[in-house]
C-alpha cells in the first residue's frame, strides 16, 4: 500500500464524523427552537386564560359600586401572607340597660388581611373606636351574655370599623330583623375578624 493510499484511508473517517457531528448540531437546534416557540404559545394561551377569567368575575356585577375593593374568596391561599393584627385599646362603656347601672370592659384585636391595610387603619382609629363605642353603648348586658350575642357584637363591629375608610358593608337584615334581597355582589371587607382578648361585663 503507498503512502497516498494510507492517508486517504485516514482523513475518510474525519470528514464522516465532521458530518455526523454536523446533523447532531442541527437537529438540536431545531429541537430547542421548536420547544421554546411552544412555551411561549402556552404562555401566551394560558395568559389570555387568566385575563378572561378575570374579566368574568368582573363583569358579573355591572351596579357594584366605583369605589369598592374587589371581592376576593373567604379562603386565604396556604401560601399566602399571614393576616396582620391591630390591637385597640381596650373600650369602657355604660350599657344600655335601664333597671340597672351596668358596664362593659372589653378588649378588641382586628385581625386583617395585610400589614398594609393595618397601618391604613391607624390613620382613622379616632373614627373607628367611636364607631365601636357607639355599637357597645347600645347594648344591655343581656344581649352580650353567651356565645351568640358576642358572635353578633363582633360582625357588627367587623361592619362598622371599615365605613370610615370608605368601605360600606351592607347589613342583611331591616330593623325587624328580617332578611332583604340582595341585588349586589357582596363587597370584600378586608377586616377578616374580630377577637376579643377580654370581655367583661358588670
Amino acid at each position: 500500500m503507498s503512502a497516498a493510499a494510507a492517508g486517504a484511508e485516514q482523513t475518510a473517517p474525519k470528514k464522516g464524523s465532521k458530518k455526523l457531528f454536523i446533523i447532531i448540531g442541527v437537529v438540536a437546534v431545531l429541537l430547542l427552537g421548536g420547544g421554546g416557540a411552544g412555551f411561549v404559545i402556552w404562555k401566551k394561551k394560558a395568559a389570555e386564560a387568566e385575563a378572561a377569567a378575570a374579566a368574568e368575575d368582573g363583569g358579573e356585577d355591572g351596579h357594584a359600586k366605583a369605589d369598592a375593593r374587589p371581592h376576593k374568596p373567604a379562603k386565604r391561599d396556604a401560601h399566602a401572607a399571614p393576616p396582620a393584627y391591630l390591637p385597640l385599646e381596650p373600650f369602657v362603656v355604660n350599657l344600655a340597660d335601664r333597671d340597672a347601672d351596668r358596664y362593659a370592659q372589653i378588649g378588641i384585636t382586628l385581625e386583617v388581611e395585610d400589614a398594609k391595610f393595618a397601618e391604613e387603619m391607624k390613620a382613622y382609629m379616632p373614627a373607628i373606636r367611636n364607631a365601636v363605642l357607639m355599637i357597645l353603648s347600645h347594648k344591655t348586658a343581656a344581649e352580650l351574655q353567651g356565645r351568640d350575642g358576642k358572635e353578633q357584637l363582633a360582625a357588627e363591629i367587623a361592619r362598622e370599623v371599615v365605613r370610615p375608610l370608605g368601605i360600606n358593608i351592607d347589613d342583611d337584615s331591616d330593623e325587624d330583623g328580617a332578611k332583604k334581597k340582595k341585588k349586589r355582589a357582596p363587597v370584600y371587607n378586608p377586616v377578616l375578624q374580630v377577637n376579643f382578648s377580654s370581655f367583661i361585663v358588670q
